[in-house]
Order: structure tokens, then sequence, then C-alpha cells
């Protein structure tokens, strides 16, 4: 996997020729290295044949949607942060990409600049895990790999994303203390916003699920307020 950012390589599916023309024209020019499918299909087969630091996928396309091609990734790659641009403003599409495996969303039209700043969010903390020392917690009877995305427990063990495991591992370094709705999200998604706050409950649930194997951990809603991770913590 590539991690200098000026030579990530990026995938990216995108219908509208026109627009991702310019999108991997300016993402070349900055140092990216572009492949640019035109339909979803084309981008799950695709996908299988390289190594990708990034994905940007289109929502709606012909023959697959942008859905599609991130749930095909996700079964390969728990690792590899997916953005979705978007021309739809739903709520309920947000809130599927998120649970399909996005890390985040940028609704067109967006400048470049933006995008670029949002992909180097990614790329850095991608660069980062793989320079950083092994980051481990002990949660109860589970064991929480930051470094391997991985929890395990004595019955088995789980696979994370990396949204997943960036929000353990602040609830990890938080334990048994009231937690702010809007502090979450700063801290993990980097922005306070409706739609982002809805995800976040959708990654509050996958990891109440996870934590059903050992009953002594309760991640605990505080209506109005946020939420507490009540558990026995160990780094």
């Amino acid at each position: 996997m590539a991690i200098n950012n000026s030579k990530a390589k990026v995938f990216l599916a995108e219908d509208d020729m026109s627009l991702g023309f310019v999108i991997k024209d300016n993402l070349e020019e900055e140092g990216f290295e572009v492949v640019h499918c035109l339909d979803g299909q084309t981008a799950m087969d695709r996908f299988n044949k390289d190594e990708f630091d990034i994905c940007l996928l289109d929502v709606m396309m012909p023959n697959k949607d942008g859905f599609a091609v991130a749930k095909k990734i996700r079964q390969q790659s728990d690792l590899i942060p997916i953005l979705f641009l978007t021309s739809k403003s739903l709520e309920e599409d947000k809130v599927k990409g998120f649970q399909t495996g996005a890390d985040d969303y940028i609704t067109k039209p967006f400048s470049m600049q933006e995008l670029m700043m949002r992909m180097n969010v990614f790329l850095r903390r991608t660069k980062k895990m793989h320079s950083e020392l092994e980051e481990e917690y002990q949660i109860g009877n589970l064991r929480f790999s930051f470094t391997d995305l991985k929890l395990t427990s004595p019955s088995g063990g789980f696979s994370l994303t990396q949204r997943e495991a960036d929000l353990l591992r602040f609830l990890c370094k938080h334990p048994n203390k009231v937690l702010k709705r809007e502090e979450v999200l700063m801290n993990v998604w980097g922005k306070d916003d409706y739609f982002l706050g809805r995800s976040m409950d959708v990654f509050m649930t996958k990891l109440r699920k996870y934590f059903k194997e050992d009953p002594s951990i309760n991640l605990e809603t505080i209506h109005g307020l946020g939420f507490r991770f009540n558990a026995n913590v160990q780094a």
C-alpha cells in the first residue's frame, strides 16, 4: 500500500465522464495516481486487480450503485478509506452509505480543495497507523487492537472498520465518563453535523452488538446529552 500521500493510489468510480476527468486531472496534478471507472460493475471488477489507498465512489451509477461497490470493497478490506461523492442530500442515503462501510461523504458540487482536504485526513490516519507501534486495549474480557482493527473475545473475534475502530478508541480513552454527542462527533468525525450524528448512532449500535460478548460492558445512551462507556479499560 502506498503510504506517501503524494504517491497515493486513488480508486475513482464516477459515471459522469466530465466530472471524472476533472477529478482525475486535478488529483494527478497533485501527485496522486488515479484509476477511473465509469460504472459500478466495472469498478467492482477493477478493484480486485490492484491495491489502492483510498476510494472515491459516486452513489448513482449504472449497473451497480456506489453502495454495492462499497459493500464489495469492505468484504475485501476493512482498512481502505471510502468517501462517497453524492448529489443526494437525503438523510437515508447518507446513513445507508455509512452502513455499507463509508468513512465520509462529500456532496456535489464540491471544490477540489475540499475533496483533497477530506482525502488527506484519511491518508494521514492510514500512514500513522502503519508507522505507530501496536496500540491495544483490554476492555473487560475483550481485547481491542486499534492497529490491526481487531476486537477479540474468548469465543472469537470481529474485524472492525476504520470508523468503528476510531470510535471505540475514543471511548477507551474516556471510560466511565459522560461524553457529549458533539464531543464525540468532533473528535472522531472532525465536525458536528446532523447527518453524521445519525451515522454515529448506527456505529454505536454496531459496537453494542460486539459488547454482547461481555455483559459487564455497557455503552449507555444518556438521553439529550450523549453517551457513557461503562467498562473496565486497561491500555
